[in-house]
């Protein structure tokens, strides 16, 4: 009896590390996976969504300013010619 808990309880030590090990290791490959995308991202010189985002706003916001002074200049023009 004392033999078969003493090695029940070695058995779930061994299995409780090897669940722990097994996390850390999951986690560590993720971390390794993760920072290898983020080297070739990198590498390529590809933005992330949120400075995407950031750079389409400041775009539209420069093309609406382009329009807004076209519209302008159209009837400034309109203006001399009369």
């Amino acid at each position: 009896m004392k033999n078969s808990k003493f090695i029940i309880d070695k058995l779930g030590k061994l299995f409780e590390q090897g669940l722990i090990s097994s996390k850390d290791i999951s986690s560590e490959i993720l971390n390794i996976l993760k920072s290898k995308r983020d080297e070739i991202v990198f590498k390529m010189k590809i933005t992330s969504k949120d400075e995407f985002d950031v750079l389409s706003k400041r775009v539209e916001i420069l093309e609406n300013k382009l329009n807004k002074s076209k519209v302008k200049v159209k009837v400034k023009k309109r203006k001399k010619t009369r």
